[in-house]
Parts: structure tokens; C-alpha cells; sequence
């Protein structure tokens, strides 16, 4: 029973993998998809639950999250064609953020983070639900690529002002416990 959140979020890893050949099946692709929406939301719960959070956990979750946005950004990207190369700057910066970012943890910390901040949460959110409406109104891609730099920017300015590690640290305006 310990080891079940990590399953599930393995499981989100391969999964995701799975659904990048699954885009030319639209009915495969949405069940696949909505599965590894709903373990990226299970994994926690359960580890939170059955009181079997690890620093592993934590960490595959986040590979798993970076797997499905991967995944999810190059399903965009084949969907809207032409159309998306006028965003291909701010996901360029979006990017090189992130790598920032991961590289200040390493530097830093010592090891791979990326923070549970509610930024990283709601960019996460809109990310899951722009397959489903970004078919309607391209315009969700633009606030969502504002979200996820502001959010990027906010979890720099947090690794930078922070004395120790806090992967659940939840906003740059929440004192670190």
C-alpha cells in the first residue's frame, strides 16, 4: 500500500507516453488523457492520505507533469499547425525559465525541484483543459503562456529568496515555515 501513489504516478509516466501515438485516434487519445489527468490529481491524494509522501514521490511527480506537458504541448502543436508559431517565442521563454529554474535547484539544493506553487498548479490546471477548448478559442493559449510565465518567474524569484528547500511551498507572498 506504500508504494501505490508511485505506481500511479509511474503509471502517468508511461501513459503519457502512450498518448503522444495516440494522437491521430481521437477517442483513444481523450481516455488516455483524462486517465492521466485524474492520477496526477489521485497520486497525491493518496500519498497525502495514507500518510506515504516521500522525496521520490515528489520528485516523479514532477517528471510525470513534465512528461504530460511535453505531450500535451506537442498534441497542440500538430493540432493548431501554422497557426502556433506565433506563440513559439513565449514557449521559448517559458522554457528557458523552467531550465533556469531547474538549474538553480540543482546548483542550490542539490538535487531536481520544481515547486507545488499555486501558480505551477493553475498553469497545470489550463494546460489539461486546452486540448478541449483551444479548438474554440485560440486566444485560452495566450492567457495560459502569461500564467506560466508569470508562475515560472514567481518559482525563480522563490528559489532565489529561499534559505532551504520547500517543494510545497505555495506562492512567493507565503512566508517559508
Amino acid at each position: 500500500m506504500k508504494y501505490i501513489a508511485n505506481i500511479i504516478t509511474v503509471s502517468r509516466i508511461f501513459l503519457s507516453l502512450i498518448l503522444f501515438f495516440m494522437f491521430r485516434y481521437p477517442q483513444i487519445f481523450i481516455i488516455l488523457y483524462i486517465i492521466c489527468g485524474a492520477s496526477d490529481l489521485l497520486d497525491g491524494y493518496i500519498a497525502r492520505k495514507t500518510n506515504t509522501q516521500t522525496e521520490l514521490g515528489a520528485k516523479l511527480d514532477s517528471i510525470a507533469d513534465l512528461f504530460f506537458f511535453a505531450v500535451i504541448m506537442v498534441s497542440i502543436i500538430l493540432w493548431m499547425g501554422i497557426d502556433f508559431i506565433r506563440f513559439i517565442p513565449f514557449i521559448i521563454l517559458i522554457l528557458i525559465i523552467r531550465l533556469i529554474n531547474i538549474g538553480i535547484g540543482i546548483f542550490k539544493y542539490h538535487t531536481f525541484v520544481i515547486l507545488h506553487t499555486w501558480g505551477n498548479k493553475l498553469t497545470g490546471l489550463f494546460v489539461f483543459f486546452i486540448p478541449i477548448i483551444s479548438f474554440t478559442h485560440q486566444s485560452v493559449i495566450f492567457w495560459l503562456i502569461c500564467i506560466a510565465v508569470l508562475s515560472a518567474l514567481e518559482e525563480t524569484l522563490i528559489h532565489l529568496s529561499s534559505k532551504q528547500l520547500n517543494r510545497d511551498r505555495k506562492s512567493l507572498f507565503l512566508i517559508d515555515k
